[in-house]
């Protein structure tokens, strides 16, 4: 009998549940007002004879029109909400697609309008509603089904290619080659992937290569959706891979709908080389310096030597080239650093000479010019490379480092949220960035927050936490921080640290100075040279998304 009424129980909970969850007072309105018409002396009656209303004809069942006037309210109310969930959900998906582009940058960094106002990073703001009008795009890699694994290289680098082109076109929201690259070698689903990445297309390819030939099969799926939006096969000789890839570009433009006019949009058309040999020896040169290590980079730099070597003239081969060697100084992959930062310089000089529209060249130069004290050619090269590329993560980040370094950190924090969400995948110095932007604009709380993310610990990140509990009068955590400074680095001391940032203001530098001071870090001889183990920021040695 007991399991009779316990099951009985759970029958009546569980049609209990949605109801009560449903239930509004319109919907108790008009369940009353139904009711009471199959009642014998329902209070309609009594109404009618109150007011001394005439009698109703006779072939008018008053009791048949009450309970229709509170079924009616019922299945109104039902209806209003049912559409007003579709249009919740709706814009939810709508919301969730893309990301306002970012501000146009002018001349000399003006104040820029963040990308977005209290943007969502990692919790540290509410997050904001994001335009619905931008169509966002996510290229995964392509599958190489020539069964060749060295041809690898070949799929990965007509992906990026792609993403560096669509990126180009300022209305577009693309996700960063690194993100995107998560999904390589997975069982991709289409609404998962769309839902993670928060984008309205996803494109997927394939490339066969046989021979001097191949064929590239790409298709546009709207992800939400999992809709496919358009298809199409290349088969080409191999050296018109770059006709390929204006064609792939264009194709996918042109289909994304109510954003592009298909008779005036600009074509990407910028064909690197005409040796197809050189191209892949860069092809294969990126996937190593992607990988960072030691036996990779100098194996980047033997490729990136054979390219140049086929065609002196390839400027995106001395500005991978003068990358890489980047690379290999930040790293101590090199036994001479003086002579490799000229090298890098000199790299990315002929590349500007050969072709002053790339990206890479500007993005580079900047940071270089940031490192040796030129703030204003840094400002140049960097906006030159945010116009030439608005949506590649570390020209982004970058642009809220430099503005922080300029003393206007402010500006700075929005644009490294920005390339944040870019790249969802984005490495851990991009929070030291935001710390760091935090601490110049004096909000401690948040760059304790934004510090606490970084789980690769170093003495800078422990001097800017020793720095920050030492302004908010926390004597105690300040001085562990400044402890493990010491751990990290016995011969620490604050001038020859100070040499390494760079401040732009001396108001700035003096700041730092103090909170570190404060917080019972050493601080040397004001007369020290500049510590042989400076850092550059991001962009040196980095590859692009």
């Amino acid at each position: 009998m007991s399991i009779v009424a316990s099951r009985f129980g759970r029958l009546i909970k569980h049609l209990w549940l949605p109801v009560a969850r449903n239930l509004t007072h319109w919907v108790i309105v008009g369940t009353i007002i139904a009711m009471t018409g199959f009642g014998p002396e329902h209070w309609f009656a009594a109404v009618f004879h109150y007011i001394r209303l005439p009698e109703p004809p006779q072939w008018l069942d008053v009791r048949a029109v009450i309970v229709c006037v509170g079924v009616g309210i019922v299945v109104a109310d039902l209806l209003f909400r049912s559409r007003a969930l579709h249009r919740e959900k709706t814009a939810s998906n709508v919301a969730g697609a893309g990301m306002p582009s970012d501000p146009a940058p002018a001349a000399g960094l003006q104040p820029s309008t963040p990308p977005h106002e209290g943007s969502a990073v990692g919790g540290l703001h509410p997050p904001a509603a994001l335009l619905p009008d931008q169509p966002s795009i996510v290229v995964l890699p392509f599958t190489n089904m020539s069964g060749e694994p060295e041809q690898d290289f070949f799929a990965d680098g007509l992906a990026e290619d792609i993403i560096t082109e669509l990126s180009r076109f300022r209305h577009l929201f693309i996700i960063s080659r690194n993100s995107a690259f998560k999904y390589k070698g997975q069982a991709i689903d289409v609404r998962q992937v769309a839902h993670e990445l928060r984008v309205q297309y996803v494109v997927e390819g394939s490339v066969r290569k046989v021979g001097n030939r191949v064929r590239v099969t790409v298709q546009l799926i709207d992800g939400p959706a999992d809709r496919h939006v358009w298809a199409d096969r290349y088969d080409r000789q191999l050296e018109d891979i770059f006709a390929i890839q204006d064609e792939v570009t264009a194709a996918i433009v042109a289909t994304l709908p109510g954003r592009v006019d298909a008779a005036t949009r600009e074509r990407v058309s910028r064909k690197p080389t005409d040796s197809m040999a050189a191209y892949e020896c860069v092809l294969a040169g990126k996937l190593h310096h992607h990988r960072a290590t030691l036996a990779d980079n100098q194996e980047a730099l033997r490729l990136l030597d054979r390219a140049l070597a086929l065609d002196p003239n390839y400027a995106h081969a001395h500005a991978w080239k003068g990358c890489t060697l980047g690379q290999s100084w930040v790293n101590g992959y090199c036994a001479d650093r003086d002579a490799t930062l000229k090298q890098v310089v000199d790299e990315l000089q002929t590349a500007l000479q050969l072709d002053s529209n790339d990206s890479d060249v500007h993005r580079i130069l900047a940071a270089v010019n940031l490192v040796m004290g030129n703030h204003d050619k840094a400002v140049f090269h960097q906006e030159r490379a945010l116009a030439l590329n608005p949506n590649d993560d570390l020209i982004v980040v970058q642009q809220g480092e430099i503005l922080t370094w300029l003393g206007r950190p402010e500006e700075g924090i929005p644009w490294i949220e920005k390339a944040m969400h870019l790249n969802p995948y984005h490495h851990e110095r991009f929070w030291h960035h935001l710390g760091r932007a935090y601490f110049v604009a004096r909000r401690y709380g948040d760059a304790i927050s934004a510090f606490g993310r970084i789980t690769a610990t170093n003495q800078s990140h422990h001097a800017f936490l020793a720095a920050c509990h030492a302004q908010l009068d926390d004597e105690s955590s300040a001085r562990a921080h400044a402890s493990a400074v010491l751990e990290c680095e016995p011969t620490f001391a604050i001038e020859p640290y100070l040499k390494t940032l760079h401040y732009k203001r001396a108001e700035d530098r003096e700041h730092h100075r103090a909170a570190l001071l404060k917080a019972g870090l050493p601080a040397g001889n004001m007369d020290a040279a500049a510590a042989e183990t400076a850092t550059p920021p991001a962009g040196i040695g980095k590859a692009p998304a």
